[in-house]
C-alpha cells in the first residue's frame, strides 16, 4: 500500500469500478482537491486523492452498501456533527477495538470514542445502522479503510485479519468490486 503515489494499475481499477457512474464527470479537479487540503490542514492519500480529483467524487452504486460520499460529505445517517470533526488530528487507534465489550487501556474511553468518530478520517459511506467506513487521513493509519460502528472498530486489510484483501482505498475498493463478503476471513488480532 503506497499511500504516496497512486499506480497506473490502482487508477485503472477504480476507473473500471466506477465506469457506469458518471465518466469521471463528478471529479473535482486538483484545484478543488488541494483546497480541500488546505481547508482541512491534512494531504489526502493516494490513491484516494487522485480518485476524487480524477475519477469521481462519490458514487451511487457503491461501496458501501448506500454508496460512497462525496470528499465534503457525510452520509445521511451521520450522527456526530460536521463542526466537530478535525481531519488534521490523529486518528487515535492503531488496533481494532469493541468498546461495547471493554474500555481498552484509556482513562477516558468515552473521549476516545468520539475521537475515533471525529478525528483523522474521512467517511466514506455507511451500510446503515450506524456502520461507516472512514479512511483514516492523519496519524499512524494514514492510508487505511476502518469499519466504525456504535459498538466498536476495525481496520481493513489481510493484515488485521477479517478480511483477504489489500489494505487501504483500493484494496476495499477491489474487495467490493470483486462481489466479496466484506470479512470473508477468520477472526483478526
Amino acid at each position: 500500500m503506497n499511500i504516496d503515489r497512486a499506480t497506473p494499475e490502482e487508477l485503472a481499477a477504480l476507473r473500471e469500478a466506477f465506469a457506469v457512474d458518471d465518466s469521471g464527470e463528478s471529479a473535482l479537479g486538483w484545484e478543488a482537491v488541494r483546497a480541500f487540503e488546505a481547508e482541512h490542514g491534512v494531504v489526502l492519500p493516494e490513491p484516494y486523492r487522485s480518485f476524487v480529483a480524477e475519477v469521481s467524487d462519490g458514487s451511487f452504486q457503491g461501496p458501501p452498501e448506500y454508496g460512497l460520499v462525496g470528499l465534503a460529505e457525510l452520509p445521511s445517517d451521520w450522527g456526530g456533527g460536521e463542526a466537530d470533526r478535525e481531519l488534521s488530528k490523529p486518528f487515535p487507534l492503531t488496533r481494532g477495538w469493541l468498546w461495547e465489550e471493554d474500555t481498552g487501556p484509556y482513562d477516558d474511553p468515552e473521549a476516545v470514542i468520539d475521537q475515533v468518530h471525529d478525528h483523522g478520517s474521512l467517511v466514506l459511506g455507511t451500510d446503515g445502522c450506524a456502520m461507516n467506513w472512514h479512511l483514516i487521513v492523519s496519524g499512524p493509519h494514514r492510508g487505511h479503510v476502518w469499519h466504525i460502528t456504535d459498538v466498536g472498530a476495525m481496520p481493513f486489510g489481510s493484515e488485521f485479519g477479517f478480511t483477504t484483501s489489500e489494505p487501504g482505498f483500493a484494496g476495499w475498493v477491489q474487495h467490493w468490486a470483486a462481489g466479496k463478503e466484506w470479512f470473508d476471513a477468520g477472526s483478526g488480532e
